[in-house]
């Protein structure tokens, strides 16, 4: 057991393996670290205005804090102070007085484990004109980025790929072409990239949906004074109109708890005999809300209490308790809603009582990790029947889980904290590999969870 700083690191927590283990009941409210997609998408835009914007509740966690080294070394000013309250607050500043405020950097930006950051800042400093170098750790070298790298070509972005995959390097065009994009794969990241870039391109850049993703830029966007037209397709999906050669204003955001972050504690709480547990400050956004909705299908108590608005994202306190759930087939459209929170829900279906069918799950094959392939082992390991397809995953619960099992996380966060929680409930602790590499999302996990009871260890 080791205690580490706070800066990309598990605060106050543990590194190398850890154990989960059963014990009483969870109790208590905790709060949720801010969402690592507004995080994100706050540093870039804030980088890309000119004048002085204000960021509170930021992730300060591995992926963000890169995505913070990369605003700097493309030339906004980046900085971490403190407010009146002793609550941190970054001021980034972009440059004021150009149309283009960035500059090339002297070196490849990296980006560790972060495909959010990655791609989303390909397509920011395409659209400002730059030439830039990007890189990753080994799990982000494996992802595809010719998703992106594609239609910022079309917008005139010459691009050089390792077989469509990091390292890749751009030299943005002096002036980019508005194009028409229908997006193949209901990816936010994609969606997010194109419409950063078409800020500077000549024309309007056309952008079809056809299945609803994350909205976190589009409305940060508006927040930013940035106008945007969006149309229903008639189909579900809907057109985003965007005017290159808009300016960003600054603005001052304050980031809510990621709902992702906080479903490894109500998760914890539903398959834990006795547990009531809040989640104060939870981000609602509906494009985010597909494991809530899939929980209370299950059968599980869960409320939201104290809805509110901030920065015109909807916030509630999420309270869930110990339930006696039921297994459920997960439409393929609820899958761009929820593509993080499937390997916690897989573990909630194992405690569940029947079978839960996972559908449209491809985009689970290149994410930090194969997590369909990582969760089957997993789970196979502690005792649960479980069988993948390849767009397609399936538990049989029997509602308890025999645990037992020591799990290979693959270098994936998420997996590492999924069957810790797997392991608070379970008949035998659950061992896990490796946790180091939680702090990218969640640097005090194991603070958090903790405050609620649970019992985690180092191996």
């Amino acid at each position: 057991m080791a205690q580490t700083g706070s800066d990309g690191a598990n605060k106050g927590g543990i590194t190398g393996g850890a154990r989960a283990v059963a014990g009483g009941p969870l109790s208590g409210s905790i709060s949720a670290p801010g969402d690592k997609s507004i995080s994100h998408r706050s540093l870039i835009l804030a980088a890309l205005a000119q004048g002085e914007s204000r960021v509170r509740g930021l992730l300060e966690a591995d992926d963000v804090l890169r995505t913070a080294a990369a605003m700097r070394a493309l030339g906004a000013e980046v900085e971490k102070d403190r407010g009146v309250d002793g609550a941190s607050v970054w001021r980034v500043s972009g440059a004021t007085g150009s149309k283009t405020p960035w500059r090339t950097p002297s070196h490849a930006l990296y980006f560790g484990n972060s495909g959010t950051g990655v791609r989303l800042v390909m397509g920011a400093a395409a659209g400002a004109g730059v030439a830039a170098s990007f890189d990753g750790d080994i799990s982000l070298r494996a992802r595809p980025m010719g998703r992106v790298l594609e239609p910022l070509r079309m917008m005139g972005v010459e691009a050089e790929s390792h077989d469509g995959r990091l390292p890749v390097r751009i030299d943005g065009a002096a002036a980019l072409s508005a194009v028409n994009v229908k997006l193949a794969t209901a990816s936010a990241q994609v969606k997010s990239a194109i419409l950063l870039a078409a800020l500077g391109a000549s024309g309007k850049t056309c952008l079809h949906e056809p299945v609803l993703c994350r909205d976190h830029t589009e409305r940060m966007l508006g927040a930013f004074g940035v106008k945007l037209a969006m149309t229903p397709d008639g189909e579900g999906g809907r057109f985003i109109e965007i005017e290159g050669g808009q300016r960003l204003r600054p603005a001052d955001v304050t980031v809510p708890g990621d709902p992702s972050s906080a479903a490894f504690a109500i998760a914890a709480a539903l398959v834990v005999p006795h547990s009531d547990v809040t989640v104060e400050g939870v981000l609602m956004n509906p494009l985010r809300t597909g494991l809530y909705e899939t929980l209370r299908e299950m059968g599980a108590d869960i409320v939201f209490d104290n809805e509110r608005e901030l920065n015109g994202e909807p916030v509630a306190d999420i309270r869930a308790r110990h339930s006696v759930l039921h297994g459920v087939d997960v439409p393929a459209v609820r899958a761009p809603s929820m593509i993080d929170e499937y390997p916690i829900l897989s573990i909630v279906a194992a405690y569940a009582h029947g079978e839960t069918m996972m559908r449209g799950l491809e985009e689970l094959r290149v994410k930090e990790s194969d997590r369909i392939a990582a969760v089957e082992a997993g789970l196979a390991s502690c005792g649960a029947d479980a069988q993948s397809g390849p767009d397609w995953f399936r538990v049989r619960g029997i509602g308890k889980l025999k645990g037992g099992g020591r799990i290979a996380t693959h270098h994936d966060h998420r997996i590492a904290m999924s069957f810790l929680v797997a392991g608070l409930a379970s008949e035998k602790p659950v061992d896990i590999d490796d946790v180091s590499m939680i702090a990218t999302s969640f640097p005090d996990f194991f603070e958090r969870m903790a405050a609620i009871g649970a019992k985690m260890q180092g191996v």
